[in-house]
């Protein structure tokens, strides 16, 4: 089975981490700010804060922007629930924004109409996370200036996206956004195992989910209520978490670091190469925005149904009985059952229905080779055919 992602896993990170299990720490050492510093350097951030999930930075960075009952979350439909869900761990309702046809990210032109019906109905948003789907990055500059308008924060959820660029910046650089996050799952451009961190400028936000990442406890007399009874002395002065990221992940992430302009640079490579075998069968292709560089976790078709006498599920499962393990990402999360009993419908965000309806996720990963790439779609061919 070829696989839609995998991790690569080479003899320097193995001795990286083998280095970190015969040292004095293995989680809350030197690693990880390491990791966090050599990854804010990388990306232009004054900070960066590591965690055990994406997830969890997506918690922590929607806390530090005082999201909570009574306000709103808005988000994509078309993502991993993380990022929706972030917004109920708060407390907080939320919403979707329908995607753009093209890139498959949040539109902002649906957006704005979104924004000035909610203005008038009063449920403008206190927070959106722009996922940046399969690693392209959402249109920002245009996001952005719709929060200046409305007054909302902005997380960019770049779970997909580490070592991509947006208008010739990196993204993680915050230029358009509150917090950035990535994720360091293994089927991501680089791996951790599991593990995420979130990016900001903003020294106030950094503090706070410092705070919030593990239990709330804090050693800084700065921030404590009174001086403390002698070098021992901690204070709880918050509810967080224990969302930490060990020496050994840190360790495993710092290796990973250093291929990820060469991850990056064979996955443009792949998707280029996709393009071009894929010309002439009744699929559609990638768009990729001329002021962005994707950083191509995912590479997604969309069949174009009414050319092709089979159904999208025939095509999928014919691929899967061929030994191509494709995947779907993502079920649009508003039709998920839990969001269901909320109210939602799944005819409220027809370009996401339409999306899933039509989607599959090819297999797209840097040791991918070209033989392996050449089943890929010959295998494709002979589903979109009926064979």
């Amino acid at each position: 089975m070829i696989p839609y992602g995998r991790q690569d896993i080479q003899q320097a990170d193995i001795d990286a981490v083998l280095e970190v299990l015969q040292s004095d720490f293995l989680t809350q050492g030197p690693r990880v700010p390491c990791f966090e510093q050599a990854v804010a350097d990388k990306f232009g951030a004054r900070h960066a804060l590591a965690v055990n999930s994406a997830t969890s930075a997506l918690h922590v960075a929607s806390l530090a922007l005082g999201l909570g009952k009574g306000d709103w979350l808005w988000t994509s439909p078309v993502t991993f629930v993380a990022s929706a869900n972030c917004g109920l761990y708060c407390g907080a309702q939320v919403d979707f924004v329908d995607i753009d046809p093209r890139t498959y990210n949040l539109c902002p032109k649906a957006m704005e109409a979104k924004l000035e019906q909610a203005e008038q109905e009063g449920r403008l948003p206190k927070v959106v996370v722009a996922v940046h789907l399969c690693g392209q990055s959402c249109d920002m500059q245009a996001i952005h200036a719709l929060s200046q308008r409305y007054g909302f924060r902005i997380i960019e959820d770049a779970s997909h996206a580490i070592g991509g660029r947006y208008q010739n910046d990196h993204i993680g650089s915050g230029l358009y956004s509150d917090i950035t996050v990535f994720s360091f799952h293994p089927v991501k451009i680089i791996t951790t195992a599991e593990g995420g961190m979130a990016l900001t400028n903003d020294d106030a936000l950094a503090s706070r989910m410092n705070l919030l990442r593990s239990h709330g406890v804090t050693r800084d007399p700065a921030l404590m209520t009174h001086e403390g009874d002698g070098p021992w002395y901690y204070q709880q002065i918050d509810l967080g978490y224990n969302y930490r990221m060990t020496e050994l992940q840190a360790a495993l992430g710092l290796s990973q670091l250093e291929r990820l302009d060469d991850y990056v640079a064979r996955r443009n490579a792949l998707a280029s190469r996709y393009d071009d075998l894929l010309q002439g069968l009744p699929v559609t292709t990638p768009w990729q925005h001329p002021e962005s560089v994707s950083g191509r976790h995912l590479y997604v078709i969309r069949l174009k149904r009414h050319q092709i006498a089979s159904t999208h599920r025939q095509v999928f499962e014919r691929l899967r009985e061929q030994g191509i393990g494709v995947n779907l990402h993502y079920i649009p999360v508003h039709t998920q059952p839990y969001y269901q009993a909320m109210g939602f419908q799944a005819k409220d965000f027809p370009e996401a229905q339409r999306y899933y309806a039509e989607a599959i996720s090819l297999p797209m990963f840097p040791t991918l080779s070209d033989a392996e790439q050449d089943a890929v779609v010959a295998a494709l061919k002979q589903a979109l055919s009926g064979s």
